[in-house]
């Protein structure tokens, strides 16, 4: 199964930067989003350096190992590069003042055939678009969220609350990071849409059902996103990251290997 790819990052209307970062590598079907926070510049920073550090040594690792690593192996893998990824953003903010705090959520995908093995920190989020039905695929790590789970708040109440951007992990604040890692099956034709909290904050998850579902390129839609957003007010960084298998590469592979096994 192989994937397509398309990423956009935009500064929305209100902020003067953007700390958000995007990457993703279309040969090693690698994804990374990252949502930077600190003072001044310090959060677009932090996420540069989380997502190239992330995209360049797991690509690295995995043209390496070839087809030949399993799953587990991938896991493993990814844990160790997002381990030394966060050292490296803390070194930086530690030997730096002007960096003092800083620190970026996360949201990194491997897909690996057909199985995605995907890994968040913080609130950026991961959605998954299968026969029409939108799903969020990770859940905030956040103080929001932990309320509406001790259920001292509804999610109708969350989602109203002006507490939603306390994270409750971030790479590259702490010396270990606490990273959730899941796998997940993929299905042909599924979309999987990456995004910052300046879009979730700003658009629905029903508003966002129905644009993922246009019959769109992977850009229109991640466009369409984007606007969206700020047209709803645009009050923070907006990044969209896109993955979707390639339905007729799939069907091409299963035909050959019919032919093969027919002869």
């Amino acid at each position: 199964m192989t994937y397509e790819f398309f990423a956009r990052t935009d500064r929305g209307r209100v902020r003067n930067n953007n700390e958000d970062a995007v990457a993703f590598d279309r040969d090693a079907q690698l994804a990374v989003l990252a949502d930077g926070m600190g003072g001044y510049n310090a959060g677009e920073v932090a996420s540069a350096m989380a997502t190239t550090f992330i995209r360049t040594e797991m690509a690295r690792w995995l043209a390496q190992t070839g087809k030949s690593a399993q799953v587990s192996d991938v896991r493993k893998a990814l844990e160790i590069c997002v381990e030394n990824a966060n050292h490296a953003v803390l070194g930086a903010s530690l030997s730096n003042p002007q960096y003092a705090g800083m620190g970026t959520t996360l949201v990194v995908g491997v897909f690996r055939g057909d199985r995605l093995i995907l890994g968040h920190i913080g609130d950026s989020r991961c959605y998954r678009l299968r026969d029409g039905v939108l799903q969020q695929i990770t859940r905030d790590h956040s103080w929001l969220q932990e309320q509406v789970d001790a259920g001292f708040l509804t999610p109708e109440q969350a989602a109203a609350s002006s507490n939603g951007n306390l994270v409750t992990r971030a790479l590259g604040v702490e010396p270990h990071v606490q990273m959730e890692v899941n796998e997940f099956q993929v299905a042909p034709n599924d979309l999987f849409l990456m995004c910052s909290d300046g879009l979730t904050d700003m658009v629905s998850d029903a508003d966002l059902a129905e644009m993922v579902r246009a019959s769109l390129s992977l850009e229109d839609k991640a466009t369409l996103l984007i606007d969206t957003a700020n047209a709803h007010g645009g009050r923070d960084n907006i990044s969209v990251l896109l993955a979707k298998t390639m339905a007729g590469a799939h069907k091409k592979r299963g035909f050959m290997s019919r032919l093969i096994r027919s002869t």
